[in-house]
């Protein structure tokens, strides 16, 4: 029989009396003569005479069988026992495997302890980038609350150009209305003046043909006078005088209408350069408002568009910021998870090495007593033997 790594255990029975042997892990033991190798010549039997009388039949019956279940119980203890062998051996082997693994995972937790300074450093660094984005996120705030008074101020003063813009649109639909009351008023005034005109052309052609029928009544009167004049009356200074007269209120007419059509004409001119100076002022200024009003859309668009752009530099800050927290809480709990996990395999490894230490204590225990028990079974056979027993060594 043969189990594991153990010699085979074997047993004799012959007329010299009763042989066995147990071949372990360097240790044997040989009952009933000397221990040794056998002599190199056959040595004589001494035969003891007691064997060569009768034997006495009276014998209990359940010797045999007492012995048999002895026998039986030894080759059962001794398959125990080379199995006991095979698992103290198996014991020894994860034994060193645990002190492997132990040795390993000092090492591992030396090299742990070694990564520490780094994972540190690494994740100060990380805080210091994190404080440094919160100090950008600060100054991109002030700038955002600046730009944001900017825009306020660029509103306000929007806002006022709105309202000056229709303050001016309403000083100009006024003076639009005054422009064409002024311009009606010329338009009327030029028929008038057309009218006027016409009426002066109208009286003088009727002081031209009064003053020829005039001279014409005083060319006929001057002859008839002058056939029937009796009295010698002067119509020569008469009809100087009258045409003289008549001349002046003509003169004077045509005066007294150039004059009121002259000063009529200038009040209109000055008038008309008053409402085109006024109506090219107010078109300059609404020019001028339209500019400004041009000028501050485009600032105001420029200002938007800053604002868009540093809201998503604000944005875009605060995803980095909030990423690269996320990953240094990610590493730093993978971290202190594979460092849990590592002390729960070390304290879980140290309780399968304290079980296999109590374990192996106990089978070594139990060794010792079933060594105790085969020295003891042992020197029973012995002692039942009643010859010396020829040793024979198996290799």
């Amino acid at each position: 029989m043969a189990v594991g790594s153990c010699r085979s255990a074997r047993y004799g029975y012959g007329n010299a009396g009763l042989a066995y042997g147990y071949g372990g892990a360097g240790f044997g033991y040989r009952v009933g003569g000397i221990c040794g190798p056998c002599p190199p010549t056959i040595t004589p039997v001494q035969v003891n005479p007691l064997l060569l009388q009768p034997l006495n039949l009276e014998i209990d019956p359940n010797v045999q069988s007492v012995k048999f279940q002895e026998k039986e119980q030894i080759k059962c203890l001794n398959n125990k026992f080379a199995s006991f062998i095979d698992k103290v051996r198996f014991l020894e082997q994860q034994n060193k495997v645990l002190e492997t693994k132990w040795s390993f995972l000092r090492e591992q937790k030396h090299y742990q302890n070694n990564m520490e300074p780094m994972f540190e450093a690494y994740i100060g660094n990380l805080k210091r980038k994190l404080e440094n984005l919160g100090c950008d996120r600060a100054n991109l705030e002030t700038e955002l609350n600046n730009m944001k008074d900017i825009l306020e101020d660029y509103k306000r003063k929007y806002e006022e150009e709105c309202n000056r813009r229709t303050c001016a649109e309403n000083e100009f639909v006024v003076l639009k209305k005054d422009v064409d009351c002024a311009y009606m008023n010329k338009a009327e005034l030029e028929v008038k003046v057309e009218s006027l005109i016409d009426e002066i052309t109208f009286l003088r052609r009727v002081y031209e043909e009064e003053i020829a029928y005039l001279q014409a009544s005083i060319l006929d009167t001057s002859v008839i006078v002058q056939m029937d004049n009796s009295r010698g009356l002067n119509m020569d200074d008469i009809i100087a005088d009258v045409k003289a007269q008549y001349e002046d209120i003509a003169n004077r007419s045509r005066a007294e209408a150039e004059s009121w059509y002259q000063c009529k004409y200038e009040e209109l001119k000055v008038t008309a350069s008053k409402h085109c100076d006024n109506l090219h002022s107010t078109r300059n200024e609404i020019s001028e408002l339209t500019r400004v009003i041009q000028r501050l859309h485009g600032e105001l668009e420029n200002v938007k568009a800053q604002r868009c752009k540093l809201e998503g530099a604000i944005a875009e800050a605060e995803e980095r910021g909030e990423m690269a927290l996320k990953d240094a809480k990610c590493k730093l709990a993978d971290l202190e998870a594979a460092l849990t996990k590592a002390k729960q395999d070390l304290a879980c490894q140290l309780r399968e090495y304290q079980e296999l230490m109590n374990v192996k204590l106990a089978l070594d225990i139990e060794i010792a007593t079933y060594r105790k028990l085969l020295e003891g079974e042992e020197s029973r056979l012995c002692g039942e033997g009643v010859c010396p027993v020829n040793i024979c060594k198996y290799q």
